[in-house]
């Protein structure tokens, strides 16, 4: 019985001592790993920007520390890093021009230029100056303007023709005549020449009007002229509501063209061609789509030739075209097949070589192939299991084609990038070999390098390379998190595990408050968004701090990739296709992985949080995994594929849609809700419609399920400023009261 009384009393001790209610301190401490509030304040240089002169005598950059910005140069010559100016004399100066006072360690100034070798222009608070370097007088730089700009006429490269619209009708002008020609005859309101499809383009009213586009592209020797026909007639549109106007007491009614899925009432474009020398049309056999999948035109070096790059709806086929304006001929030059999507496709022209480069997945892995034009051939170039993510620049002269790609060392982090030159033989040298994450700046004539290596447990350290051999020719900048450290900060942890086909790897981090103690059990909160377009493994430094304000309140924060996000193989991503409902499975085995490893993980208490597709995420989790995820906070969620804008659920659910569409809706799994969860939305998102979380809602009530619902009727996809700060404070809360257990407080600044 003593022991027992022993024991009891010492659980109870134990407690006493670890359930303290959370202070103001707490909050005051997770503010302080906002980024606004931390990045280059009190942590330094986690990702330095490379800012490379025009005239290629070298870049400049700012080196942050403890003591302030310090703006400094390379000169590509020797490569020694100088001051750029005298930051105290340029601070005195603009002391005396502003009348404000300014301090030499707390200058911010972009945009700037050697104009000579005596003067330097720069901005500083919108306005642009131009400096004396000898002297240290600044005058406002005033740009003398020839002529208004008319963003409704384009004129030709010859300088020969001006090109505008009238009554819906394209025409051009000679510019030493003043003749006029009309090229296009049945123009008309909602069928359009010489116009384009805005994806923003919002319309006050029913009947208001579409804001005005012009469009058109001229052929480089100034004889060919190519534009849309946007048409109109049968496009149906999306609507809001906004309710934030202070001087108005009826909400107004805005709207814009958008298709969703499924749709054929959408915006088309067909793209049109005229011969000058005629002022005829020249006769194609591209297609009129719909504006999610439009034909794009880009001229040849060759007279009256064109390229022309669409895909099919459903994204299942994509074609690079070569038409002969001259004889109306065309040929297929380059043609994507897959049975799932192409999301990813790009190519470059290469004509001095008789070559185009281009980023495939034909083989299973996105690599890249060349098409040459004498034999009609296509080679693979450089292959083997790997990623690459982009093409970051080429040579024209020599062909070398520069792509950072990521799994192809052994041993490497699959999502770390490295930078590789690729020659037209398909020989690739690896010229970044830190096994680290690599971000990349090209000079403007593509002979150096400026990089950003690092991973998320390894500070950056910013180096100016050669882009022929990867030589690393000076040190810039190295990051500084010695006050978080200090403060306890520790970086997030990776860890990896089994997927749910049972034999792939899956990559993630968990970030812990930096007063973690390992005797204490933590909530775990899946910070989550599975879109198959994105990833979300932590890469590189500069994102080492992203959960860690969260993280403070008490909770241990995680981000996983699980099968059917992207950088992966194209095996690995198309687990999602026509299966985005199942894109958590791997996310829940992930949080019993890590319950398992670590006993200061609590499952029984699991939140989840994300923003557009991550908000469907979050609605996903409460209703198909309610017994694992308890709290959730979902944001401008795209909850019904149905109501989402036409491309991204048309890219990754399939089209025509399907049955899957209604088994993987929030809206139709509402009534399986368990748990707290918080719907947000902007009442002015014209990215992913309100409407379908309304409809949520709706659906939640008829199933007589408790929720809670944040609108904040003036703002779009994005929060931004106030309603920002506001939605942060909304969403730690909600985790505090309902996951955490704790009185959560309100009256906390986010902002020092």
């Amino acid at each position: 019985m003593r022991r027992i009384i022993f024991i009891t009393a010492f659980l109870f001790l134990i407690n006493t001592i670890y359930a303290q209610k959370l202070t103001l301190d707490d909050y005051n401490r997770a503010t302080g790993f906002i980024h606004e509030n931390y990045n280059n304040k009190t942590i330094f240089n986690v990702h330095t920007e490379a800012n490379w002169f025009r005239n290629n005598v070298g870049l400049w950059f700012v080196d942050y520390s403890n003591q302030g910005a310090e703006y400094k140069k390379v000169d590509l010559k020797d490569f020694i890093q100088q001051p750029l100016f005298d930051q105290e004399r340029l601070a005195s100066s603009l002391a005396k021009f502003s009348g404000k006072e300014i301090h030499a360690n707390n200058l911010t100034l972009t945009n700037m230029e050697y104009l000579g070798d005596e003067n330097l222009i720069f901005t500083n608070l919108g306005t642009t100056y131009v400096l004396n370097l000898e002297s240290y007088e600044i005058k406002v730089l005033r740009e003398e303007n020839d002529a208004e700009v008319n963003e409704f006429e384009s004129k030709s490269p010859d300088g020969k023709w001006i090109a505008y619209s009238k009554d819906h009708n394209l025409f051009i002008r000679s510019t030493e005549s003043e003749e006029e020609h009309q090229l296009s005859m049945d123009g008309s309101e909602n069928y359009e020449y010489a116009s384009n499809y805005g994806w923003f383009d919002l319309i006050e009213g029913e009947h208001g009007e579409r804001p005005r586009h012009f469009w058109v592209s001229w052929s480089p020797d100034s004889k060919w002229l190519t534009t849309n026909i946007v048409d109109l007639r049968h496009a149906e549109k999306m609507y809001l509501l906004d309710w934030s106007i202070d001087s108005i007491y009826r909400p107004k009614l805005l709207s814009y063209y958008r298709g969703s899925p499924g749709d054929s009432t959408m915006v088309h474009l067909k793209p049109v061609f005229y011969n000058i020398g005629t002022k005829k049309e020249v006769k194609t056999e591209l297609p009129k789509n719909t504006h999610i999948n439009a034909v794009s035109i880009q001229w040849s070096g060759r007279p009256g030739v064109v390229y022309a790059n669409y895909r099919t709806r459903g994204f299942k086929k994509e074609f690079v075209k070569e038409i002969d304006l001259n004889t109306t001929e065309s040929r297929i030059l380059i043609e994507e097949i897959s049975g799932t999507n192409i999301d990813n496709f790009e190519y470059h022209l290469l004509e001095e070589k008789g070559k185009i480069a281009f980023l495939s997945e034909r083989s299973g892995w996105r690599q890249l192939y060349l098409y040459d034009f004498k034999s009609n051939r296509v080679s693979h170039l450089g292959k083997g299991e790997y990623y690459v993510n982009d093409i970051k620049y080429i040579d024209k002269k020599s062909g070398d084609i520069y792509v950072l790609a990521s799994g192809r060392e052994v041993g490497s982090n699959p999502y770390h990038q490295q930078l590789y030159k690729v020659s037209l033989e398909g020989k690739m040298r690896l010229l970044t070999p830190e096994k680290l994450h690599h971000q990349v700046s090209f000079s403007k004539a593509g002979n150096y390098i400026v990089d950003n290596q690092s991973s998320v447990n390894t500070p950056t350290v910013t180096v100016l390379r050669s882009s022929k051999t990867g030589k690393v020719l000076t040190e810039l900048t190295s990051a500084d998190a010695s006050y978080a450290i200090d403060k306890g900060w520790s970086a997030p942890e990776t860890f990896q595990l089994v997927a749910k086909d049972g034999k792939t790897k899956i990559y993630g981090a968990i970030w812990k408050p930096s007063n973690f103690d390992s005797l204490k059990s933590y909530p775990i909160i899946d910070a989550s968004y599975t879109g198959p377009h994105t990833q979300r493994f932590p890469k590189s430094f500069d994102v080492a701090f992203s959960n860690q304000a969260l993280s403070e309140l008490g909770f241990i924060v995680m981000q996983v990739d699980g099968l059917g996000t992207s950088g992966r193989s194209k095996e690995f991503q198309d687990h999602s296709y026509k299966n985005m409902g199942n894109n958590l499975e791997d996310h829940v085995l992930a949080i019993k992985y890590l319950g398992k490893k670590y006993d200061w993980i609590d499952t029984e208490r699991v939140g989840i949080f994300g923003h557009s597709a991550g908000g469907y995420d979050t609605g996903r989790a409460l209703t198909a995994f309610p017994n694992i995820y308890k709290v959730g906070v979902a944001s401008s969620g795209d909850h019904d594929f149905r109501m989402e804008k036409a491309w991204w659920p048309e890219m990754y659910q399939g089209w025509p849609v399907d049955e899957t569409y209604e088994t993987f809706s929030n809206i139709s799994n509402a009534k399986n809700l368990k748990g707290k969860l918080l719907l947000v939305h902007g009442g002015l998102d014209d990215n992913v419609n309100p409407s379908a979380t309304f409809k949520f809602a709706e659906a939640l009530v008829k199933a007589d399920k408790e929720f809670d619902l944040l609108i904040i009727p003036s703002q779009r996809h994005g929060y931004v400023g106030q309603y920002k700060d506001y939605f942060t404070k909304k969403r730690w809360n909600y985790f505090v009261e309902h996951l955490l257990g704790e009185e959560p407080i309100w009256d906390f600044k986010l902002k020092p």
